[in-house]
């Protein structure tokens, strides 16, 4: 009877989890990555809320959620809800002058985002087939060697463009879940008219041929890619544009300070390791090791004069040659990238300014 009362109360409980797992699953029928551990479709328990793929399909949604009137402070806060505060963003492909391979940071992150759109694309979405999850430490990466970047375009005709590839994602191992590092591998694109825009023009051999050309190069607008070579001198400019926001100095002044402090890292001696103090008594000297002793100091202290008013005759250009002659941008250039003027280094170390 004992045997048959623990087994009716394990029946029991059975019941009562089976009925609270058909509730949860009809909290959520349209859920495509949902997958109950009692079904037949069952993966493997995660201590996350969602899988690292559906933050790609919420990134997805976030995107197809802008609006025409989305400004900086919208595309920033869409990089700080998807991209941590270090992350990084790669793009490797290849032009008809050789392969290519663009790195940005996380303050340029929303701004490559939004010259997408610029370049005449009104519809932007990844899709990832048979990636591989890799749990670390502190990470999750995903690696989806079938990755698909999808943009619908509208001008200057209505074009789908489908940019295969690879894309290599680093989660951060939180409830967050933000990415780390973005790696897309570009290995070939489509561009895809639809038949309708084709027969329409049918008979017209100016349209047919201006629809046969690509709009687009390795699946990239010239928006975007004019905006990767931008980011080749606005990466090294980021500590100049941050000392400009904390202390509010002019661009001359940034960089003449950043300089400053670089030449003296370089010319500054390594610190040397402190020394402990010896308790042992110092035994006396004869005389004669006492003389030689002073005059091998004597010695010492010219040859040590000697390279101090050495190192005083050095100009600054010689010692750090990249410093001889330097050209610095202001914080906003222009659409043609000229420069606003040129700082040199004179021989007596001081800056002068040519415009």
């Amino acid at each position: 009877m004992r045997g048959l009362a623990e087994m009716q109360r394990f029946q029991d409980w059975i019941t009562k989890l089976e009925s609270l797992q058909a509730g949860k699953m009809s909290s959520t029928p349209h859920d495509p990555f949902y997958s109950s551990p009692f079904g037949p479709f069952y993966r493997r328990h995660t201590p996350y809320m969602v899988q690292p793929e559906y933050r790609i399909y919420e990134m997805n949604k976030r995107l197809q959620s802008r609006t025409e009137d989305s400004d900086n402070l919208w595309w920033d806060a869409f990089a700080t809800e998807f991209f941590e505060d270090d992350a990084t963003l790669t793009l490797s492909f290849c032009l008809e002058d050789g392969p290519k391979r663009y790195t940005i940071g996380r303050t340029l992150i929303p701004r490559y985002f939004s010259t997408v759109f610029e370049g005449g694309v009104t519809d932007l979405y990844y899709i990832l087939k048979h990636s591989k999850e890799s749990y670390h430490n502190s990470s999750i990466t995903v690696d989806c060697d079938q990755c698909t970047m999808v943009t619908q375009h509208g001008k200057p005709m209505f074009t789908k463009v489908c940019t295969e590839g690879r894309l290599i994602l680093e989660f951060t191992f939180d409830d967050l879940m933000r990415i780390k590092t973005w790696h897309f591998t570009i290995r070939q694109y489509r561009e895809l008219v639809p038949r309708s825009i084709l027969a329409m023009h049918a008979q017209d051999p100016q349209v047919l041929e201006q629809l046969s050309k690509n709009i687009t190069r390795m699946g990239l607008t010239n928006f975007t890619l004019n905006y990767l070579r931008l980011c080749v001198i606005l990466e090294p400019m980021q500590e100049l544009m941050s000392r400009h926001k904390t202390y509010n100095l002019s661009p001359r002044d940034c960089l003449k300070t950043c300089l400053f402090q670089k030449w003296q890292r370089m010319v500054a001696p390594p610190a040397e390791p402190t020394r402990q103090p010896t308790t042992k008594r110092r035994k006396r000297k004869n005389s004669t090791s006492s003389t030689s002793n002073s005059s091998a100091g004597n010695n010492a202290n010219s040859t040590n004069s000697k390279k101090k008013s050495a190192a005083a005759n050095l100009s600054l250009s010689s010692q750090v040659p990249e410093l001889g002659a330097l050209q610095s941008c202001s914080l906003n250039p222009g659409r043609d990238g000229a420069l606003c003027h040129s700082t040199a280094v004179t021989p007596t170390g001081q800056f002068k300014e040519k415009h």
